[in-house]
């Protein structure tokens, strides 16, 4: 009766696989001194300035709108809600619904 050992490799798997290990080792890999050089060298990306190209000089207008009497601003999360939604007012300050649920 034959008996198998099936832990061991086949033999095509096997030499598949000493191939590649061969053809890994046949490869113009860098070697350490290549990849400090590489990594010390200086970088041309500093000389571009902004990514992207050219550097942009506008300006942002954008009109700022007193709060009305009606709204608050809440303690916790600093936006401006309208009253409605006050759920809480502890030592002056407001809170609304959505930080107190």
């Amino acid at each position: 009766m034959a008996t198998a050992d099936y832990d061991e490799l086949r033999t095509d798997v096997k030499e598949s696989q000493d191939k590649s290990l061969e053809a890994l080792k046949s490869a113009n890999a860098p070697d350490a001194r290549s990849v400090v050089r590489e990594l010390e060298a200086p970088d041309d990306v500093d000389d571009l300035g902004a990514p992207g190209g050219e550097i942009v000089a506008d300006e942002l207008i954008v009109q700022v709108v007193p709060q009305a009497a009606d709204e608050f601003t809440c303690h916790s999360c600093f936006l401006v809600r309208h009253r409605s939604q006050m759920v809480r007012e502890k030592d002056g300050h407001q809170y609304c619904l959505e930080c107190e649920s």
